[in-house]
């Protein structure tokens, strides 16, 4: 018996030997695949090191210098910051008229991005042709499409004026050579390209669920009572990220101003000196890529504070994603799926009452 049982013992242990052989096998084919994965992933990681890492350390560094191509860098500490706040009368007129255009443009193309994508959601015949052909300008190239539009807002002899003279209009806008006008005439020419967010809010309608609108009609809802219980809370992740897109998108306005403003000059009176063309001036046109980098990281930092304010703002509301949400009077987010109202609850019984009385008859 006590043979046995250390045979069976000794058996026992032979077995458990090759575990850890097999084991290390595994490791060993574990660790030679990552390295293949790295090896395979260095293209890009070296990428990402010398075309975003290294560049955004370096424009950090040069914001604190006098740094021109020729020659050494000479640290200056903060003095490109405070030249840049308390000097710089430039920097101010940019950041006033980027304002301005962020102010004019962001609600209207948002206004009209949710008009034109409800358009483009009905069911007609046709209707793919009509969304291609609206989703056509915001994919050509904006340097051609500021070419074309210094044409036809030509205050003598531009198609826009002419138009507006053969409808009555003695003096119309001179547009582009108007300090006033200029600002106004860039949210026009990009109100022309407003298809690229219209698709966008086009890909949230046909996410809504059309249960929800069956409901609505059944609890006696109109158009504009669905579009406003229903669309609107439904649509609000979707106008979220437009909003922030169209934020930084103005932030961003650089091709389209300085085709528009001849090169760069910043338009009559400085009506088109957007924050990025100063940039471009300071860097590239006079050399300073210290000073340069000290507006650009201001820029940076002006626009994380807004986007961040406007993200915080929308997820301390309590909405989320992933429920049904709906605004309630106060101001809260409230789902859908509340419970249903006695008008409706009566339309269902008197349905399946007559419903029943059909199939007995």
């Amino acid at each position: 018996m006590l043979s046995q049982i250390t045979s069976r013992r000794r058996d026992a242990s032979q077995a458990e030997e090759p575990q850890p052989a097999k084991q290390k096998r595994v490791s060993r084919i574990a660790r030679r695949e990552e390295r293949s994965a790295y090896l395979f992933l260095s293209p890009w990681l070296v990428g990402v090191m010398a075309f975003w890492l290294i560049p955004i350390v370096a424009s950090v560094v040069l914001s604190f210098t006098n740094y021109r191509i020729i020659g050494d860098a000479e640290w200056v500490g903060l003095r490109n910051y405070r030249e840049l706040f308390f000097d710089d009368r430039t920097f101010w007129v940019s950041v006033g008229v980027t304002l301005k255009y962020m102010i004019m443009s962001v609600p209207l193309y948002l206004v009209c991005g949710v008009l034109l994508g409800l358009l483009l959601n009905l069911k007609v015949r046709g209707i793919n042709l009509f969304r291609t052909i609206l989703f056509l300008p915001a994919v050509l190239s904006g340097v051609a499409v500021a070419v074309l539009w210094v044409a036809l807002l030509n205050p003598d002899v531009g198609v826009v004026n002419q138009i507006l003279e053969s409808i009555g209009l003695d003096n119309p806008p001179r547009w582009l050579n108007s300090p006033t006008w200029a600002v106004p005439a860039m949210v026009l020419v990009g109100l022309w390209g407003i298809g690229g967010g219209a698709i966008i809010y086009l890909a949230g309608l046909q996410n809504i669920p059309e249960q929800l609108y069956e409901v609505a009609r059944l609890d006696g809802a109109g158009a504009l009572q669905r579009f406003r219980y229903v669309t609107l809370p439904m649509l609000t992740p979707t106008m979220l990220f437009v909003l922030l897109t169209g934020l930084i998108d103005a932030f961003q306005v650089f091709d389209l101003a300085y085709v528009l403003s001849a090169g760069g000059g910043g338009g009559v009176g400085e009506s088109l000196m957007f924050y990025l063309i100063n940039l471009w001036n300071e860097a590239f046109q006079n050399g300073r890529f210290g000073y340069g980098s000290a507006l650009a990281w201001v820029l940076v930092v002006i626009a994380g504070i807004v986007i961040l304010a406007i993200s915080s703002r929308r997820l301390g509301d309590g909405c989320t994603t992933s429920t049904t949400p709906s605004r309630s009077a106060n101001g809260s987010c409230r789902a859908l799926t509340r419970r249903p109202s006695p008008n409706l609850l009566r339309r269902k019984d008197a349905r399946g009452g007559s419903r029943r009385g059909s199939a007995t008859g």
